[in-house]
């Protein structure tokens, strides 16, 4: 997985879509802004989700912030590995540092996520908040 073909939200959480599933964390952007995490909290298994609401939070040595769905659907699986080592997030969060897997009901919901560039340009402009 490249981070070129994730899919990215204006609250800094990204999206590896494969058919239905989508595998989601938060971008490098946002855990550089953040400082060093020491906590990680994610939804239980089976937890129904809609687009944007908070799933779980992450706490840093700066702030604790929410972490938003960037699609509906059922939690699948977490990354329980954060439990112990929260601090994956920071050291590789497109990869080992990944929070939740999401099973869509609504896969139609990807159109609205911004492609990479659309990102970038998204963080360029300033207007992206953490």
């Amino acid at each position: 997985m490249g981070v070129e073909e994730l899919r990215f939200t204006k609250d800094h959480e990204w999206a590896f879509i494969q058919g239905d599933i989508a595998l989601v964390g938060i971008t490098d952007h946002a855990q550089k802004q953040l400082g060093d995490i020491v906590f990680v909290e994610l939804p239980a298994v089976g937890r129904q989700l809609g687009r944007g609401e908070v799933f779980g939070v992450v706490e840093s040595v700066k702030a604790v912030s929410d972490l938003f769905s960037p699609v509906s659907g059922e939690v699948m699986e977490v990354n329980r590995s954060l439990a112990d080592s929260p601090q994956l997030v920071n050291s590789d969060p497109y990869h080992d540092g990944w929070m939740i897997k999401i099973k869509m009901t609504k896969v139609e919901e990807i159109q609205e996520l911004m492609s990479f560039e659309e990102y970038n340009k998204f963080l360029e402009e300033g207007t992206g908040r953490t």
